[in-house]
């Protein structure tokens, strides 16, 4: 099972990137939740955004209005729109599976999540 993450990279802050996550290596990705965590220097790692299998979304507070993610199940791909950039959002950003969310759920917790992708940094200059 992998999840490869891409897309990270500089950017100046108003800015815009967008981040890849392509789940391979298992039978069915079907009715499982693909989300974005991040992590900065010295900070716990925190829930971003995530997007179920029927396409419903759940947003932290600090993106809403900024982040669009979505998801291709054809591909089990989930991407991530990030727009309006600011140096808070400077973090190693990691892609995660909730392989038991059934067709709805989306959680915040890191230990709801059975797959991990290596993360992929991006960095918003001021």
């Amino acid at each position: 099972v992998q999840l490869v993450e891409s897309g990270g990279g500089l950017v100046q802050a108003g800015g815009s990137l967008r981040l890849s996550c392509a789940a391979t290596g298992r039978s069915s990705w079907s009715f499982s939740t693909m989300s974005w965590f991040r992590q900065a220097p010295g900070k716990d790692r925190e829930f971003v955004v995530g997007i179920a299998w029927s396409g419903s979304t759940a947003y932290a507070d600090s993106v809403k209005g900024r982040f669009i993610i979505s998801r291709d199940n054809t591909n089990n791909t989930a991407y991530l729109q990030m727009n309006s950039l600011v140096a808070e959002d400077t973090a190693g950003y990691y892609c995660a599976v909730d392989t038991t969310a059934e067709d709805w759920r989306i959680r915040r917790e890191r230990n709801a999540y059975d797959y991990w992708g290596q993360g992929t940094q991006v960095t918003v200059s001021s």
